[in-house]
């Protein structure tokens, strides 16, 4: 009898192996240009080389460095690329934490498998990223700073030299850690950033998502055919794009953010905390979102002194609705919420809009 081929290797944290680097990177200073450009990485990178004969290699923890791919790899032509972003912060009890990264695993895993790429148990990925941080985090993150934080972005793209639209034979999952301005400054003093952000409604002819597409994964493909749009609003003199869907204009996602309401209800007179829903896979399921409408769902749904109750409500809202609700003087405030933004959600009380005929 012939003998049995090995099943593809898992990923495996246990073994990795890390190389350290000789020529350490200038930490940059809080609010310099630096830390501001959101380029300047840690010393160090996580990288795993996957293919579809042998599995996950062994992972590596190695000095930051440029990748070297073909130029005919599948992620440079056919978009089969996936990423995250989460941070991980330093307590003022001098550890290290993660928010909530099983959520961004689980979306990490939704997006990898809408992209046609590798599959792998997500708790591998935050023993790698503690891998990286027992590295990292004392220089880039040291006990006398507590508050701060790193952007991790980890990501997988399809590396293999094969042209033609195929699954990918070859895959490399890597995360790499980047400093992000100090969440306690001010919002208006951080360069860049608006006190206030003014939304341009995107027009019937651009459309950043559809049922049945791949609106809800984090994907390059979601991103870059984006940008004419967003280049326009800036033109416009506004900041983002408040993207529209369908011919009732249902509202979907300020820019790469989600978006939320605070309004009366015009039937039961009651506050409601509204965004839209993630049933039609329209908008990506954030994970600030989740813990906005879980932290309002335990602490604002009963009225406490003189703060009244409110409804926390997802679901489809139009354009026309938000235009009626303002001109009946029934919005109390609009915020965006995200990972990447300075602090963990933005309120912005009044936020400007440009619809469509306008």
């Amino acid at each position: 009898m012939g003998s049995v081929a090995p099943s593809p290797a898992e990923l495996d944290a246990s073994v990795v192996k890390v190389t350290r680097s000789t020529n350490l990177r200038d930490v940059p200073l809080p609010g310099s240009p630096e830390e501001l450009s959101h380029s300047h990485c840690t010393d160090h990178m996580v990288t795993v080389r996957w293919t579809v004969a042998n599995g996950w290699e062994t992972p590596e923890v190695r000095p930051f460095e440029n990748l070297s791919i073909p130029p005919t790899a599948s992620c440079l032509h056919y978009a089969t690329e996936c990423f995250e972003g989460m941070k991980v912060y330093r307590g003022f009890d001098g550890k290290l934490r993660l928010f909530r990264p099983d959520c961004n695993g689980e979306r990490l895993m939704n997006s990898a498998k809408r992209s046609s790429l590798p599959s792998f148990r997500y708790e591998e990925i935050k023993r790698l990223i503690a891998k990286l941080m027992q590295i990292d985090g004392p220089r880039w993150l040291p006990k006398d700073q507590p508050g701060r934080f790193l952007y991790l972005r980890p990501a997988m793209i399809g590396s293999g030299p094969h042209l033609g639209v195929q699954t990918p034979k070859e895959a490399l999952l890597f995360i790499i850690a980047v400093p992000w301005p100090d969440p306690s400054k001010k919002v208006s003093e951080q360069p860049g950033v608006p006190s206030g952000l003014k939304l341009y409604a995107s027009q019937p002819d651009s459309i950043r998502a559809w049922p049945g597409g791949f609106g809800y994964a984090k994907l390059g493909a979601n991103y870059g055919p984006s940008l004419l749009a967003h280049g326009k609003a800036q033109e416009l003199g506004f900041d983002q794009v408040l993207w529209l869907f369908g011919e009732d204009r249902q509202v979907t996602e300020a820019g790469a953010s989600n978006f939320f309401v605070v309004w009366e209800n015009k039937e039961t007179k009651k506050l409601e905390l509204v965004t839209p829903s993630l049933e039609s896979q329209l908008i990506l399921p954030g994970v600030t979102r989740r813990s906005v409408l879980e932290l309002a769902r335990e602490r604002l749904t009963q009225s406490v002194g003189k703060l009244a109750a409110v409804d926390v409500v997802e679901k489809h809202f139009t354009i026309g609705d938000v235009e009626e609700a303002w001109k009946e003087g029934r919005i109390v405030e609009s915020f965006v919420c995200g990972t990447a933004v300075s602090f963990p959600f933005l309120f912005f009380p009044s936020i400007s809009l440009r619809v469509y005929g306008d």
